[in-house]
């Protein structure tokens, strides 16, 4: 049985993912923003089995790299990373939004922070090896514009979500090659289309799936050992977009990304 740590678990998938691996016994690490809703969870969690609670809000990458130093500290057996925290769209009409670092908040909290508390983790699931690093990604993904990275033309909140699960697909890939042969594997998925979660209702989109029809996949790269590298749609193998293969995008983005978590 492993040490899971699910980002974003109180709502959602996230929430339908902790007790699904809690059930099959396995110790289940709930991060959430709020406080309250956390706890509640986590005393939710522990009729079913061993849960523990850790809060931090991922639009502030202090608090993500906090809530790294605090896992690493109190769970050194920490085995899975499923990085599924997210923020939609918004609401139709929604104008540019900025996280506490004063990034663009889809960027901040899809793309920036995952990637902050994966690095700050690294020690913990080398050391635990083998294991696997989940992102939550998306089907919807757009190339991301270097030229204006914090989207301040044009602005569009789907649009802005895209490009952070664009930059999710193709740092995932980078980074499994950077960490081949250490026995971490990263991987990234879609896990289903419009599932019925707050993000998507308040999107105003309608709902085609459940979080159970989005579970499996990301249940999957969790719990079994189905290599690194790789982008799923579901459970099955699938080609994200092509252009988060290009080799001399990835390392743009890589340069990036380091600026901006450098600020």
């Amino acid at each position: 049985m492993s040490t899971i740590l699910i980002t974003g678990a109180t709502s959602g998938l996230g929430h339908h993912l902790a007790f699904e691996l809690v059930r099959s016994g396995h110790v289940v690490l709930a991060h959430g923003r709020d406080p309250g809703r956390t706890e509640r969870l986590v005393e939710e969690l522990r009729t079913e089995g061993d849960a523990e609670a850790f809060v931090a809000d991922l639009a502030s990458l202090a608090e993500v790299r906090e809530l790294g130093a605090r896992v690493a500290d109190a769970r050194p057996d920490l085995d899975v990373l499923i990085n599924n925290a997210g923020v939609g769209a918004g609401a139709p009409g929604t104008g540019r939004e900025l996280s506490a670092d004063g990034h663009e908040l889809r960027l901040a909290v899809n793309y920036l922070a995952p990637v902050a508390l994966t690095r700050a983790l690294l020690p913990v699931l080398r050391a635990n090896a083998p294991t696997p690093i989940v992102n939550v990604g998306s089907v919807g993904q757009d190339p991301v514009d270097f030229d204006d990275i914090g989207f301040r033309r044009g602005y569009d909140g789907f649009a802005a979500y895209r490009r952070a699960k664009f930059a999710l697909a193709a740092h995932t890939f980078t980074l499994a090659e950077e960490l081949a042969g250490t026995g971490v594997a990263v991987n990234v998925l879609h896990p289903a289309t419009f599932m019925d979660t707050a993000m998507v209702r308040e999107g105003e989109f309608t709902p085609r799936s459940t979080v159970a029809d989005g579970a499996p996949g990301v249940l999957a790269l969790a719990t079994q050992d189905l290599g690194t590298g790789g982008y799923f749609d579901g459970t099955r193998p699938a080609r994200a977009h092509e252009e988060t293969y290009d080799r001399e995008m990835q390392k743009r983005l890589e340069e990036v990304t380091d600026q901006l978590l450098a600020l």
